[in-house]
């Protein structure tokens, strides 16, 4: 069977640090930290006090008051991002047979803000159950892609993929499958997450996994410098369209990029920690560039997972150094987490854009906020700190990974006739 060729027609996103890919991409090179204290609810009490929250959205320039208040914000991002990356590919009624276009998406948590507001009005009351009929419909992680795909009248495959934090990573993987395999012609896929609530930010916090640099929060998000101390949690959507190569062509579409190869793999080690030595991390990346056909020396850039905790950064850097071998020193290494810190779910789909853009405009991002060189990291390798690097990236990688030792890897390169 002769595989079909998957790119890349529209991309969408809802960041901490941009509400729209141009306002993304602007920030993601200039450095900007999407980090501030949290607006949500009163944090008086709460060990960490600060997070990257999306600013300045209304759902109402997407949907009327009414149909807005039956979807928790997840799914408001989830729509905000797509109808972007729906507009950039220019797929319309007459250009797409909407049976052959599914909606693959992913969210680590799905509806927490809907679920906590749900039980504590329950537990305020006098035991009876009165519960909002739309909880259920509100919260369930599946239901982001329903909404995009209603709200489109998309006929294909419609779920979500439910990894942790490499939920999203594993929908563009499943994505491309569909379309490659011929199940599908275009996938809008990514994902969302809205997880910056009382509940999120306390169960994330007592496993101490978030950092509690509470007095200077846009700099807290340091990954692979040595006084790291946690993640900053984020929040927000990415959204892609993949489509089949030739039905891209015939229908005039401009194209962002090919996807050359996923890859997937577990550490089977522990709950939360990776391996110390990266061998799921190891695999993942390896199993990548095995489907893709490509070798180590053809990877230009790699958009590592690096979250900021002590133990993931350096295991991820010595996965790569044992995949890449001489070669990682050439490759431009980042994490963009340092600005829009963790978007748990959606953090995959944010971070492919990233990557794509960095081809796109020949230029990788910074990682910022490294001020202490980490002894345990090896110092040969490019983190293209503080300041953002031209050069040409004919093929970029993008590492997610999520607790429970989910590791996802997706490979984008520039698009050859």
């Amino acid at each position: 069977m002769t595989l079909r060729r998957v790119v890349v027609t529209g991309l969408g996103a809802l960041t901490p640090i941009g509400n729209n890919i141009q306002e993304y991409w602007n920030a993601l090179v200039n450095g900007v930290s999407g980090a501030a204290p949290i607006t949500y609810y009163d944090t008086e009490k709460h060990k960490t006090k600060f997070a990257c929250e999306v600013k300045n959205f209304n759902i109402e320039d997407y949907m009327d008051r009414k149909e807005s208040r039956r979807l928790d914000k997840f799914a408001q991002y989830a729509i905000a991002a797509s109808d972007e990356a729906i507009k950039d590919a220019g797929l319309t009624d007459d250009n797409v047979d909407k049976t052959r276009v599914g909606v693959i998406w992913g969210a680590g948590i799905g509806g927490l803000e809907t679920f906590q507001e749900e039980v504590i009005y329950y537990a305020k009351g006098d035991g009876t159950p009165k519960f909002n009929p739309f909880f259920i419909p509100k919260m369930i992680a599946d239901i982001a892609p329903a909404h995009i795909s209603m709200r489109n009248g998309y006929m294909g495959p419609n779920y979500t993929t439910v990894s942790a934090c490499a939920s999203s990573a594993n929908a563009l993987i499943d994505a491309f499958n569909y379309i490659r395999l011929g199940m599908c012609d275009i996938i809008v896929s990514g994902g969302s997450e809205a997880a910056v609530t009382i509940a999120g930010m306390g169960g994330f916090s007592s496993m101490h996994a978030l950092s509690t640099r509470n007095e200077s929060p846009e700099t807290a998000s340091r990954p692979f410098d040595a006084t790291r101390d946690g993640f900053v949690l984020g929040e927000g959507a990415g959204a892609l369209v993949l489509e089949d190569y030739e039905h891209a062509k015939a229908r005039g579409a401009k194209i962002y990029c090919e996807i050359g190869g996923g890859g997937m793999s577990s550490d089977a080690y522990h709950l939360t920690a990776p391996h110390p030595e990266g061998i799921g991390v190891i695999a993942v990346m390896k199993n990548t560039l095995k489907d893709a056909g490509m070798n180590p020396e053809d990877v230009d850039h790699i958009n590592t997972h690096g979250t900021s905790t002590p133990l993931g950064d350096v295991a991820e850097l010595k996965a790569i150094s044992k995949v890449f071998g001489e070669h990682a020193k050439n490759i431009n290494i980042n994490s963009t987490k340092s600005m829009t810190g963790h978007l748990l779910g959606a953090a995959g789909a944010i971070e492919a854009i990233a990557s794509i853009l960095a081809m796109k405009h020949s230029i990788v991002p910074p990682t910022i906020n490294h001020t202490v060189v980490d002894e345990n990291i090896d110092p040969s390798l490019n983190l293209t700190l503080n300041k953002p690097q031209k050069r040409e990236v004919n093929v970029a990688m993008s590492n997610t990974f999520g607790f429970g030792g989910h590791n996802a890897c997706v490979l984008f390169k520039k698009l050859a006739d």
